[in-house]
């Protein structure tokens, strides 16, 4: 099971938790959950305004032997307006436009979407269960 929990922040109200959504999904092979400003087809959206953050930004993907990876999805610009910060347990480092990594099982973690024009972020939590 990966277990998401998602909060939009702007500096006008850093530190709220309202507004926080959730989603999650079976570890099962081709279980997917996207994360982006298109409700069609993400379990988890951000304000329509928030240019940002691609249509489709983020994806959970479950592999066939059950282990989930995140990608980082290119979007229409060459360049993002964003950065991607992953921490897993106590390690943190930059995930790379267009990069996939796997998440360790029994971790909780957290990727950071930031805006790189103002003072914004998405905050995706995670509980990828063993």
């Amino acid at each position: 099971m990966l277990e998401l929990t998602m909060a939009t922040v702007s500096a006008a109200d850093a530190g709220a938790t309202a507004g926080m959504t959730m989603a999650q999904a079976p570890s099962e092979p081709g279980a997917v959950l996207r994360v982006g400003r298109d409700a069609a087809v993400c379990r988890l959206v951000v304000p329509e305004d928030w240019l940002f953050v691609s249509r489709v930004h983020l994806e959970f993907s479950c592999g066939p032997d059950g282990t989930w990876r995140l990608t980082w999805l290119r979007g229409s610009q060459p360049d993002p307006a964003s950065e991607v910060r992953l921490t897993v347990g106590e390690s943190t480092g930059t995930l790379g436009y267009g990069a996939t990594v796997p998440l360790p099982r029994g971790v909780l973690g957290e990727v950071v979407v930031r805006d790189r024009g103002a003072p914004r972020s998405v905050d995706v939590g995670f509980c990828h269960e063993a």
